[in-house]
């Protein structure tokens, strides 16, 4: 221990020699004489797990050792409160204490702000979720941070042009795309305002090829990780892809079957909690399908629902966001379970020139049901009952990813200007996707199928996919990617600017992207 006295001020200053680097810990004591105690606290979680260690953290908190399998980070997997320590998720350590004395020594010293760190950081699996980002400003009334993804993507489909026939024997036009577009942006403003549990996020959302583009805000309280309440824009929750995952899919985009089958974007209010360690649900009550270009002055009174829960039981984890694709390279193999379902009653929203405005639900031949003439020549549909049952299971370890889902839809209710052939259709289909780290967290490689299968009563084929793809990570994170992709196409059912599909399609589809995400 060494000790000097600070000319002009009247301290002394003493610092702790012989500790580790990280636990060095210096002192300002008055008067001089009078020294500061340093106290520890080991507090140590497994992954999935979440402990809270009582300690006097009145003088701040420093961790000096780090002792778990997993890193530690600062309000992610560690932090304080003002009873104690609490570290999560694998992170474990000894933590070092400014103890009573310190604090009794500057006690004529207006009080420093207590941490306002929640005490367990909570998972919200929203949709439009931002990342980590960048803190911009913190104090007693808030905390904002600035988070973004941007995408560049280079889509290819072959041939250009060419025609399919639809199930009612209607020659129909495939016109593939070839061109490079700035795809997706996204920019976040998230934080929390007057207690660390009321959260907020308001987004600036933007699909060029679509021309869609939104700002919406998110609001939330975060009672605690087995009950959150939120309301604002999220994913009906139909399918694994819409609870959160996104970016971290092994395309930057969705496999043709999962695109086809799932609900879509929607307003509401929607509740997320983990009961028990490891069991995760999430229920959403909201407007409609698919709200995005949608005004109030068009609904009707009828909601849609949807929920799913989701069951980790080995590590009580699968990757940050439930990702796809094992960066993180677990060592315990993870694994993961869930159901997800939606229903919603659907109108075609028309629009001035009468065609329908509501594109999301098509048929397996990839015609839109509510266009005239999709079931029945000369026969319109004003309202449909869509709903979606799915199953899935996915597994991690050691850098190699397993996932399959398995999907039903129906279409049933049926509201027309005339009859119809068919009183409901039940089409099924699933996925298979699989990865590997060939160079851990740089690069890897990825193949995977769909399987659709047409209600053949109804008059409709399948349609499949082959695919493969590989991603390279020139950062040494996961969040900065190029991806390139092949994907071999029979009859595609879906029809959008947005993915890699364009309906009707026979033939071969390549890509190229980079996204950056924060």
């Amino acid at each position: 221990m060494s000790e000097r006295r600070s000319a002009g001020l009247g301290l002394t200053m003493r610092t702790c020699i012989g500790l580790p680097p990280l636990a060095a810990v210096l002192f300002l004591a008055a008067p001089a004489g009078s020294l500061a105690q340093v106290a520890t606290v080991t507090c140590a979680s497994k992954p999935g797990d979440r402990q809270h260690c009582p300690a006097d953290t009145s003088g701040g908190v420093a961790i000096a050792k780090s002792l778990g399998d997993s890193s530690c980070l600062l309000g992610k997997t560690w932090g304080y409160d003002d009873a104690g320590v609490w570290v999560a998720d694998g992170c474990g350590g000894e933590f070092r204490l400014g103890q009573a004395a310190a604090r009794d020594a500057s006690a004529a010293a207006p009080a420093p702000p207590s941490p306002t760190t929640p005490l367990v950081p909570v998972e919200t699996w929203g949709i439009f979720d931002p990342g980590k980002g960048f803190l911009v400003g913190k104090g007693g009334a808030g905390e904002l941070s600035i988070s973004a993804y941007a995408l560049v993507r280079y889509v290819n489909q072959m041939p250009g042009e060419r025609t399919f026939t639809d199930h009612l024997g209607n020659e129909r036009t495939v016109d593939g795309r070839n061109d490079i577009w700035p795809h997706r942006v996204m920019v976040f403003f998230k934080g929390w305002l007057g207690n660390p549990r009321l959260v907020y996020t308001i987004t600036l959302w933007t699909v060029l090829d679509t021309n869609q583009n939104a700002i919406f805000g998110n609001l939330g309280y975060q009672f605690s990780r087995k009950f959150s309440l939120y309301a604002g824009l999220n994913g009906n929750p139909g399918s694994r892809s819409l609870q959160g995952s996104h970016p971290y899919w092994l395309g930057h985009d969705r496999v043709m079957v999962d695109e086809f089958f799932r609900p879509f974007f929607n307003a509401g209010v929607w509740a997320t909690g983990e009961p028990v360690p490891g069991l995760w649900y999430n229920a959403m009550l909201g407007n409609t399908n698919s709200i995005l270009g949608v005004k109030s002055s068009q609904l009707d009174r009828t909601f849609t629902t949807g929920a799913s829960v989701w069951w980790m039981p080995t590590t009580k984890e699968f990757g940050p966001r439930g990702a796809y694709g094992d960066w993180e390279r677990h060592e315990k193999v993870a694994t993961r379970f869930g159901v997800s379902t939606t229903f919603s009653p659907e109108q075609p929203f028309t629009n001035s020139s009468g065609g329908p405005d509501n594109t999301t639900l098509r048929l397996a031949d990839s015609v839109n049901v509510f266009e005239p003439g999709a079931l029945a020549p000369g026969v319109t549909v004003d309202r449909v009952d869509y709903r979606v049952l799915s199953f899935d299971a996915g597994v991690k370890y050691k850098g190699f990813f397993l996932q399959a889902e398995y999907y039903n839809r129906w279409l049933d209710n049926f509201q027309a200007d005339g009859p119809l052939p068919v009183g409901q259709i039940h089409d099924t289909g699933f996925y298979v996707q699989a990865a590997f780290y060939p160079v851990p967290k740089k690069l890897e490689v990825y193949a995977a199928t769909s399987q659709i299968f047409g209600d053949e009563a109804a008059g409709f084929a399948n349609s499949s996919e082959y695919l493969a793809g590989a991603n390279f990570y020139p950062t040494n994170s996961r969040n900065h990617r190029l991806n390139v992709q092949v994907i071999d196409v029979h009859h595609s059912p879906v029809s959008s600017a947005f993915g890699y599909y364009v309906g009707g399609q026979d033939g071969t589809t390549v890509s190229a992207a980079f996204s950056v995400f924060f």
